[in-house]
């Protein structure tokens, strides 16, 4: 399968933001990565179901929707009328992880589950026939422009050992200090689906960034 790049829209220029929708709409992205912050789960703010739902207004690509939020189980309905096609959750926010992921699927999303750089993979063994995607934050989740976490190809190379192993077909997504430096070593570790923000947004062409991101090719064997 070919990778898929999801541009974060938190990096957009939100006095212009429908000019950033616009772009992504005619660049070569996949999804739009759209973060939801509480000021609880961590230590920021984003935005929340206005701003989702005049994204889906204009957006022609799937919105892929990170909640960094703690009790996620509360809002899955409202996520779903705001537009999120995948909606993932965090690992460390849900009591009942099971019952979450299986609730977002009910409602005909696609559910993915986070894991802070901190979270080893192991955590997830019963929970990867289940779920759609697993997100590994290679930042600490709640601010852009982070400094990678070189930790994170261990933990793509391992989920993607499990993922072998268990003959699951969830999707790998990476988020956090991705670039065109280090793609190509994220996807040969193992991720699909890369999450750019602050790189594509502060290129002087970010619809060109996107180009390059998606290009990019892994020898099959290699990989």
């Amino acid at each position: 399968m070919k990778h898929l790049i999801a541009p974060s829209v938190l990096s957009a220029d939100f006095a212009h933001l429908y000019d950033d929708v616009k772009m992504i709409n005619e660049s070569s992205a996949d999804w739009f990565h759209v973060d939801v912050m509480d000021g609880s789960f961590v230590p920021n703010i984003s935005f929340g179901f206005p701003v989702i739902s005049s994204l889906q207004h204009y957006a022609r690509k799937p919105l892929d929707v990170h909640l960094m939020i703690v009790q996620p189980e509360r809002y899955l309905e409202e996520f779903k009328r705001a537009g999120a096609k995948i909606l993932t959750v965090h690992y460390e926010a849900c009591t009942h992880l099971h019952r979450t992921v299986n609730a977002i699927q009910e409602l005909g999303m696609k559910a993915g589950v986070a894991i802070n750089p901190h979270t080893p993979v192991h955590v997830l063994e019963d929970i990867l026939a289940e779920t759609d995607l697993v997100l590994v934050m290679s930042v600490n989740p709640g601010f852009g422009g982070q400094k990678f976490i070189e930790n994170t190809y261990r933990k793509l190379r391992a989920l993607k050992e499990m993922r072998k192993a268990t003959g699951t077909d969830f999707l790998i997504e990476v988020d956090g200090g991705v670039n065109s430096h280090n793609a190509l070593a994220l996807l040969k570790a193992g991720a699909d689906v890369l999450v750019a923000g602050n790189s594509i947004f502060s290129a002087e062409d970010p619809a060109e960034e996107i180009a390059e991101l998606k290009k990019i090719r892994i020898d099959i064997l290699e990989a």
